[in-house]
C-alpha cells in the first residue's frame, strides 16, 4: 500500500510540475531520493543547517545582549541617584553639592 502511495503522490507532483525541468527533478527524486543527488548535496545541505543554526544563535545572543545592556545602565544610574540621595539624608553632602552631582549623573 505504501508504494502505490508513493506512487500516487509521485504522479501528482509530476502532473503539478509545469516545466519539464520540475517534472524531471521530480521523478529522479523519487527514483533516487536524496542519494542520488551525490556527495556536493549532502555536504552543502549539512553546511547550510549549521550555517542557520549560527545565524539564529548569533541573532538570539544580541538581541539578549542588547536587552541586558539597557537593563544594567537603567539600573546603573538609579542606583547611583538612590546611593547619592542616601548620602545627602545622612547629612555627608549639602544641597549645593547633592545638586551638582545629580545633575552631572542625569547628564
Amino acid at each position: 500500500m505504501t508504494n502505490g502511495l508513493t506512487r500516487w503522490v509521485t504522479a501528482a507532483a509530476l502532473g503539478l510540475a509545469s516545466t519539464p525541468a520540475l517534472a524531471e527533478a521530480a521523478e529522479q527524486f523519487y527514483r533516487h531520493g536524496y542519494m542520488g543527488r551525490g556527495w556536493g548535496f549532502m555536504v552543502f545541505g549539512s553546511l547550510m543547517m549549521v550555517l542557520v543554526i549560527a545565524a539564529i544563535v548569533a541573532i538570539v545572543f544580541a538581541v539578549v545582549r542588547w536587552i541586558g545592556g539597557q537593563g544594567q545602565a537603567q539600573i546603573g544610574a538609579k542606583a547611583a541617584l538612590d546611593i547619592l540621595r542616601e548620602r545627602f539624608a545622612r547629612g555627608e553632602i549639602d544641597a549645593a553639592e547633592f545638586e551638582e552631582r545629580r545633575r552631572v549623573l542625569g547628564e
